[in-house]
C-alpha cells in the first residue's frame, strides 16, 4: 500500500444509512450522497436529509437523491446527476488523477449523453475538448490527458468504485 496511487480510492460501505447518524435510510426517503475527501481518498458517505441540513458536513461534493423503493428499479437518472456533480467538482484540480477522472467522468457522460462533445482546441500540445451540457445552453471545458484505453477502463470502474454504481 506504500503508493498513494489509485488504490487509494477506497470505498465505505454500507449505503442506505446516514453516515451522521449511523439511521438506516428508508425506501422513497430523499436523502444527500456526497464524496469525502479523507486520508484514504475520496469516500462515499450517505446523509439524511435531517442530519445534513443540521450539521452542514464537510464533503467534497454531493448530489441530493432518493432511496428507491424496494419494489422499483433504481432510477437511472440518479447515477447521472451523481456523475455529473462529481465532473463539475472537479473542473478546477490540478492533481493529474483528478484530471484523468474528470475526462474519464466526460467520456461516461458522453456515452450517457449527458454532455455533447463541441470541439477541440490544442494549446501547446495540450488538447481541450468543449462539451455541451444535455439541454442547457452551457458548455464545459476539459483537458485531454491522452489515456490508454486500459487506463480509461481502470479509472471507469474505479469510479463506480467511489460512487458504488455499475457504470457499464
Amino acid at each position: 500500500m506504500g503508493n498513494s496511487n489509485m488504490d487509494e480510492w477506497e470505498i465505505d460501505k454500507p449505503l442506505g444509512q446516514c453516515y451522521g447518524t449511523g439511521r438506516k435510510i428508508e425506501p422513497s426517503e430523499e436523502y444527500f450522497g456526497a464524496l469525502v475527501e479523507t486520508d484514504q481518498g475520496l469516500l462515499r458517505r450517505d446523509f439524511c436529509a435531517d442530519y445534513w441540513n443540521s450539521e452542514n458536513p464537510d464533503v467534497f461534493c454531493y448530489w441530493k437523491t432518493k432511496l428507491p423503493s424496494a419494489d422499483q428499479k433504481k432510477p437511472i437518472f440518479v447515477d447521472d446527476e451523481m456523475l455529473m456533480a462529481f465532473f463539475q467538482r472537479l473542473e478546477n484540480e490540478s492533481e493529474q488523477e483528478k484530471i484523468n477522472f474528470r475526462f474519464v467522468l466526460a467520456l461516461i457522460l458522453m456515452r450517457k449523453r449527458c454532455l455533447k462533445y463541441d470541439s477541440s482546441r490544442t494549446e501547446n500540445g495540450r488538447e481541450t475538448w468543449r462539451l455541451r451540457i444535455t439541454g442547457e445552453n452551457d458548455f464545459v471545458e476539459v483537458f485531454n490527458p491522452n489515456l490508454e484505453q486500459e487506463q480509461v477502463e481502470q479509472l471507469t470502474s474505479q469510479i463506480g468504485e467511489i460512487l458504488q454504481t455499475d457504470l457499464k
